[in-house]
């Protein structure tokens, strides 16, 4: 490791449970990180100040006005440019050491198994329950762990999937078609910082992942901004799962 690397990872090597050898394996790790907005920024910015050795970034919208809140890494002058693209560059400012990628484009089908069998981790911050269905057969198509997370209003939620889905449940064991009619956050609105608390907490569960540090599986953590509370709550693999049943 170079003296500058040392020095960036102190805080990361002095942990009894990561060390040098944790850290390292962090460097060497590839994520792809869908959707850059409010969940997605601060997963973005953790990872990389972590020392992420490759972030791919998947947004294919502009920054707008009233993302500017919620989504720390854009500025007003930002407004109208693509969310992936200023957001690579404000990393490369914070870690000139990792390398990150742009895709731009709304990932589907081939492309999104491509892209998710070319890391070790997924990272899930999409507002909407079509993209993180198809994120999650990719993931369970292609063997690659799942990190995913939602915000709304003053509530949000994390759950940790795969890579291995013959033995643990996956995003489709949770949720159901039936459940695309629940609320987004654009028509109900969201406390700009809860996005923030859930991002950070996927970047936990990530690095944890990265650094070989065990994660729970078939778990789902709940936070409410208004009680200040924190719940778990435990779900099973279905054997009638559409997704993950051909895994086992």
């Amino acid at each position: 490791m170079s003296s500058d690397f040392l020095m960036r990872a102190a805080r990361h090597i002095a942990l009894p449970q990561l060390g040098e050898a944790g850290q390292q394996r962090i460097e060497k790790a590839s994520v792809l990180i869908v959707g850059v907005g409010g969940i997605g920024c601060p997963v973005a910015t953790y990872l990389a100040s972590s020392g992420v050795g490759r972030l791919v970034l998947n947004d294919f919208d502009t920054v707008d006005e009233t993302n500017l809140g919620r989504q720390p890494l854009f500025t007003p002058d930002d407004v109208g440019d693509p969310k992936a693209t200023v957001a690579a560059e404000r990393l490369l400012a914070l870690n000139p050491d990792s390398r990150y990628e742009v895709v731009g484009s709304r990932l589907q089908g081939t492309e999104l198994r491509k892209a998710a069998e070319d890391v070790d981790v997924v990272f899930d911050c999409s507002d909407n329950f079509a993209t993180r269905f198809a994120v999650n057969e990719a993931c369970v198509a292609t063997s690659t762990a799942l990190v995913s997370g939602a915000a709304i209003r003053f509530e949000g939620q994390v759950s940790v999937f795969g890579p291995d889905y013959s033995q643990t449940p996956c995003y489709r064991c949770l949720y159901q078609e039936a459940d695309e009619s629940l609320e987004d956050c654009q028509g109900n609105g969201v406390l700009s910082p809860v996005p923030a608390v859930i991002g950070t907490l996927m970047a936990v569960e990530g690095l944890k992942l990265m650094a070989g540090i065990a994660t729970r599986r078939g778990q789902l953590t709940l936070y409410d901004g208004i009680s200040s509370r924190w719940q778990t709550v435990d779900f099973d693999k279905r054997s009638d799962c559409p997704v993950c049943q051909s895994a086992a």
